[in-house]
């Protein structure tokens, strides 16, 4: 076992529920989930561990992502896991309760035993880029609501549902113009830009949302890791002689980056060259055209992240097809 101490930090909208491991017994401490907090919880730490702690926290929404960046530039280990991973582990403990305090010393415990890797913090240019991706996700949504609340709405407010769609009509393409120009203003972002640019299928968008999410070497060590993270990797479901179940997507992972795949994955293998050749393939040894889908969105994530490791374009020869 670890004996490092470990940290887990159960996050919420207002509120971060910590766990300080320390042997066998634990010191739990709620901290409000904002700048005076954070300052808090680390003056804290200072006076109860001093030295080196190891941090865990879960990949839940946007609300975990300052106390991470204050926490690595402070210097601390910061490592955030897969939810799934943290409600596992709960399970192997044998816990019946399921309190915020509970979860946090859950996540001490998994810091404790399995000593995940170091999350890499993004660089100001790239925390930039996903928030603008996140921003622009957050209006799509909106949009597609007021879209579809158009159709049936009353006359009575007819005129606010326009009104607001123009609005984020404007502000959806302001988002894009500041997306473009993050990705244009940092050389390493524009340069992978244009190395991403080069797979056919992908478009601005797509390429917006894998950057915001760090595909590349930098924080994930193999393609593996980024296809485990998006929730693409298969899950097989076999057991004695008589259970075989056909293998199904994870989806353990992040949905965002699921969506974001879906239609470049749609695209690639009706309308360009090596995407055929991909489907051609596939459909030869049986599969159906929904399992394709989701095996080209699992290349893609692939192919994404070989080329940026490669720092060469995309070569379709390597895909065995000619042309793009």
């Amino acid at each position: 076992m670890n004996t490092q101490i470990s940290l887990g930090i159960d996050v919420s909208k207002r509120k971060l529920d910590a766990a300080l491991a320390l042997g066998s017994k634990f010191r739990n401490k709620v901290f409000a989930n904002t700048p005076a907090g954070l300052a808090e919880m680390a003056r804290w730490l200072e006076k109860h561990a001093p030295g080196p702690v190891h941090v865990c926290m879960e990949a839940t929404g946007v609300y975990w992502e300052a106390a991470a960046v204050f926490l690595a530039d402070a210097g601390r280990r910061v490592s955030v896991i897969n939810p799934a991973l943290a409600k596992a582990h709960a399970a192997s403990l044998g816990l019946r309760s399921k309190t915020d305090a509970i979860d946090a010393r859950a996540l001490a415990d998994f810091c404790r035993e399995k000593c995940p890797p170091e999350w890499v913090c993004p660089r100001p240019e790239e925390r930039r880029l996903r928030a603008l991706v996140l921003r622009h996700q957050a209006l799509m949504e909106m949009q597609t609501q007021e879209k579809n609340r158009a159709q049936v709405v009353r006359t009575d407010v007819r005129d606010s549902v326009e009104q607001h769609l123009e609005w984020l009509a404007q502000e959806l393409k302001r988002i894009e113009q500041a997306i473009a120009q993050t990705l244009d203003d940092d050389p390493d972002l524009r340069a992978k830009r244009d190395l991403l640019d080069s797979i056919p299928g992908l478009g601005e968008r797509t390429i917006a949302v894998l950057l915001g999410y760090g595909v590349g070497e930098a924080r994930f060590a193999s393609a593996r890791e980024f296809v485990a993270f998006a929730g693409l990797c298969p899950r097989r479901f076999e057991s004695g002689s008589s259970v075989r179940a056909k293998p199904r997507m994870s989806k353990v992972g992040h949905a965002f980056l699921r969506q974001a795949l879906y239609m470049p994955a749609m695209v690639t293998v009706y309308r360009t060259q090596w995407g055929k050749h991909f489907r051609a393939r596939l459909h030869a040894a049986g599969k159906a055209p929904k399992l394709i889908i989701g095996a080209m969105m699992r290349k893609l994530a692939q192919v994404a992240f070989g080329v940026l490791r490669s720092g060469k374009p995309f070569d379709p020869n390597l895909q065995g097809a000619c042309g793009g």
